[in-house]
């Protein structure tokens, strides 16, 4: 684990004005609303609360999720559980499939010393193939460990994941024949329906998710094989799977911060009211004729979910960010009393897409007291940043 730059540390207590750019901001007070509202809303679903951790990347952020009540932490890649264990997370779902016998052996040694500290792992499975690979895994490298472990089921993804009904029920009796694996319910999660515009439509993506996922635990139920939990959703959908009577646990990660994304959403009115709490700060450096330009381009934000938004402007005065490049953004007025900014002036840019983007950052600037007169108050390490294997 890398140690934060002399540059990073340097800027606790400085004014927002003073943080150099591009930089990754957090709006501490709305990131913390956010937690306040997540935690709210499972406490009165009386469902389990899992977010995903494959946005913020940071062991400090899931551990004070923890603190607010979440269970655990989700990942999808090995090395991120490799990450958010070293900085003490304890409770770890790896919610995608491993197949390579390199990766596996770590899982193994993962979930032995985990065990050993009090904790446990889980991971999700879609095949034979992969159940036996883990069950070789578990035996070689942790023989007196166990491993929790999902059978993923297909609920409209069109990704991972084994069809509802019958094949689900195949895979979760072969889980159960192996003494080192512990079959621990089913990860049954619709990705696609989470950025459906209308409230509608996700509505209706989910209902079909639901029924997917109740009759594919009831088959298996009914074998006399106990399905102790059912895992899934996210921010765009956890209203409907929260009140299914089906899934236990949310998986909800993007509440936490929000993007320009999710705020193409048109929002259920049981949605927990989530704020921007991510912030790309930016400075302009240009400016020439009809346009100016400004330092933040595609290495400080991704953009496979859209440009990311100008923030904290009336709209009379609006601003529309278009593509520079790798290290340019650039800016042309757009409402209607508009003016370019000036060189020099700092501005805020609201991701696309959240999780890619806290990728491109070694840090997230903890910022207390708002984004014009706040202060760095604490500066967090993004742990599983790269973490790709």
């Amino acid at each position: 684990m890398n140690p934060l730059s002399e540059a990073l540390r340097a800027c606790i207590g400085q004014r927002v004005d003073q943080i150099d750019t591009p930089a990754l901001v957090v709006d501490l007070d709305a990131m913390e609303r956010n937690i306040a509202r997540m935690a709210e809303f499972a406490r009165k679903h009386q469902v389990l609360w899992r977010p995903h951790a494959k946005l913020h990347k940071s062991a400090e952020i899931a551990l004070l999720l923890q603190r607010a009540g979440a269970v655990g932490a989700c990942v999808q890649k090995t090395a991120e559980a490799e990450a958010l264990a070293l900085g003490g997370v304890r409770d770890i779902t790896i919610t995608n499939q491993v197949i390579a016998p390199s990766k596996l052996l770590r899982v193994a040694r993962l979930s032995a010393w985990l065990q050993a500290q009090g904790g446990r792992l889980a991971l999700a499975v879609d095949s034979a193939d992969g159940v036996q690979r883990l069950a070789e895994a578990m035996a070689q490298a942790a023989p007196r460990a166990r491993i929790d472990v999902l059978v993923e089921i297909d609920v409209g993804q069109g990704r991972c994941g084994v069809p509802p009904g019958a094949p689900a029920l195949a895979l979760a009796q072969a889980v159960a024949r192996l003494t080192q694996l512990r079959f621990a319910g089913l990860h049954a999660y619709h990705g696609r329906a989470q950025h459906l515009r209308g409230a509608a439509e996700r509505r209706e993506a989910i209902a079909a998710a639901v029924q997917a996922a109740r009759h594919t635990r009831d088959l298996i139920a009914a074998t006399g094989l106990a399905v102790p939990l059912v895992t899934g959703s996210g921010t765009g959908t956890l209203v409907h799977e929260a009140a299914s009577g089906v899934y236990g646990e949310l998986q909800a990660g993007s509440f936490l911060f929000m993007d320009a994304d999710y705020a193409q959403n048109e929002r259920e009115p049981a949605q927990p009211a989530f704020e921007h709490a991510l912030y790309v700060k930016t400075q302009v450096i240009s400016v020439q004729g009809g346009h100016a330009v400004c330092d933040a381009g595609h290495k400080s934000h991704a953009i496979d979910s859209g440009l990311p938004r100008v923030a904290l402007l009336p709209p009379e005065r609006a601003l529309h960010y278009a593509n520079g490049g790798d290290e340019h953004g650039i800016l042309t007025a757009q409402g209607t009393q508009a003016r370019l900014p000036a060189i020099g002036q700092m501005l805020w840019l609201i991701p696309g897409h959240c999780d890619p983007t806290v990728n491109l950052h070694d840090a997230l600037i903890g910022v207390r007291g708002g984004l014009e007169t706040g202060v760095v108050e604490r500066v967090i390490r993004v742990d599983a940043r790269g973490a790709l294997s």
